[in-house]
């Protein structure tokens, strides 16, 4: 007969465990809250606080000197009535689409061209990086003297080669003044997507792309099917970076355009520093700024679901 015999532990040794458990408990949770609340606290000041007095101000009559008046849509309403708002809402997302295809594919030509080891590699690539190092406003000014038709090379070039006979103009027309801007921000900010895109094509396994010669794969398979599924992440981070940076273009249009020809190249930056600091309407100001705060969210919001559909 086998007996079993059973412990009991005292009632009180149970439940004097109970607090020391309830107090690491509280300590622990002390100490979380108080790892979070300087990250809290700034997010609050820096952007939760001041989103939310420019969507007040967007919702009101915000003259610079005087009381404020709440409007309600009022100034959304005028806006989407007035052509020249529209038109630079217009005129910046062509021109984000543009400079984004532009930059993007010439940065994928050029990496996948300069990720070979072919000798003069190291002097492309730092070649091709040093326009970022220039500040936009001086790249900009260096550009207008480029496009100069006294003294800029370009239209020197044109009539030695023969294909003008006149004066150039690079700014005469909306077309030629927005390609003109688009080159120059071309030139300045691919070489910075050519580095990241370096970096990660030089992070893909070689025998993966070994094993796909092996198998007879081609060129362009192996980009399809291996280089481009690698590259997916660091393509999508450069896409957000790329628009991001177009739909906040400012300086370039103010230094190189001013806006012209005909008000053709104002952007929606452009429109809010007008609005706000020329016909000090601070409350219409503050709607366009909501307004390019949801392009941007959309737009960007859009891409990632895009990219991680295709993961998919």
């Amino acid at each position: 007969m086998t007996v079993s015999v059973v412990t009991t532990a005292p009632v009180g040794s149970a439940r004097t465990r109970r607090p020391d458990r309830s107090r690491g408990s509280i300590r622990h949770q002390l100490a979380g809250w108080a790892f979070i609340a300087p990250t809290a606290v700034t997010i609050l000041i820096l952007f939760l606080l001041p989103l939310a007095i420019v969507l007040f101000m967007s919702l009101s009559d915000w003259p610079l000197l005087g009381s404020p008046t709440v409007i309600g849509i009022g100034n959304y309403v005028e806006i989407f009535s007035d052509p020249g708002y529209i038109g630079a809402i217009l005129f910046t997302l062509g021109y984000t689409l543009l400079a984004t295809v532009a930059i993007f594919v010439l940065a994928l030509l050029l990496s996948a061209f300069l990720n070979s080891s072919r000798r003069g590699s190291k002097f492309y690539r730092i070649a091709i990086f040093a326009p970022y190092v220039v500040g936009l406003s001086t790249a900009s000014l260096m550009w207008v003297v480029n496009y100069n038709d006294q003294v800029g090379i370009y239209a020197h070039a044109l009539r030695w080669l023969g294909i003008v006979d006149g004066p150039v103009g690079f700014f005469d027309t909306p077309l030629s003044a927005t390609l003109a801007v688009t080159v120059m921000i071309v030139w300045k900010f691919v070489g910075f997507q050519v580095i990241i895109l370096l970096v990660a094509l030089q992070s893909i396994p070689a025998s993966v792309n070994e094993a796909a010669m092996m198998d007879g794969a081609s060129s362009w398979q192996r980009f399809f099917s291996i280089t481009l599924p690698f590259l997916r992440p660091t393509l999508a981070l450069l896409l957000v970076l790329s628009v991001t940076g177009s739909l906040l273009a400012f300086d370039q249009f103010v230094v190189m355009t001013q806006g012209g020809p005909d008000n053709s190249t104002v952007t929606l930056v452009m429109s809010i520093y007008n609005t706000a600091f020329t016909s000090f309407d601070l409350g219409k100001a503050a709607a366009l700024s909501i307004i390019m705060l949801i392009a941007l969210v959309v737009i960007n919001g859009l891409q990632m679901k895009f990219v991680k559909g295709s993961d998919k």
